[in-house]
């Protein structure tokens, strides 16, 4: 790591930083245009529900890089386990070790949690983070294919 990085969690207040952190790993996934979270979903979802949290990479008092998580739960394992929806650091600011802190800090607060896993999903494109995921030790789930429905079909199937 090139200089001291300092984790810190978001609070209510860095709502539009979240925001621009989530535009730009979706201008990076060249997915801009599915971006429609705004500051007052973030906040009521973050912080009033609290149904997800976020982290911040800082250094030099600059936010470098964040991520996102939330907990789920296995019923397999009997555990809750740990989602990185998102995991970014500006490009700029890549290969200085900032996203391999902020995943060790994320796998300390699984660990603290009691969490039996940590999982996320990467685009099959993305080589670089796929190689720093098996450097760390990450297995891929290739038996496993994500599947979704969106909210036009949520809104459809309730109607059922």
């Amino acid at each position: 790591m090139n200089k001291k990085v300092v984790i810190r969690k978001a609070e209510r207040q860095d709502v539009p930083l979240l925001l621009e952190f989530i535009r730009g790993i979706a201008r990076y996934e060249k997915m801009e245009n599915e971006v429609v979270a705004t500051p007052k979903v973030l906040e009521r979802e973050m912080f009033d529900e609290r149904r997800a949290e976020a982290v911040f990479a800082v250094v030099d008092g600059r936010e470098v890089g964040f991520a996102l998580y939330f907990y789920n739960f296995s019923t397999f394992i009997g555990h809750s386990g740990l989602y990185l929806e998102d995991l970014f650091v500006w490009p700029e600011e890549r290969g200085k070790g900032y996203g391999k802190a902020l995943l060790l800090h994320l796998a300390g607060i699984a660990r603290e949690h009691l969490c039996g896993r940590m999982e996320w999903t990467c685009l099959d494109w993305n080589k670089p983070s796929i190689n720093f995921y098996l450097s760390l030790g990450a297995v891929p789930m290739d038996e496993w294919t994500t599947y979704r429905l969106d909210a036009a079909t949520l809104e459809r199937l309730a109607k059922l």
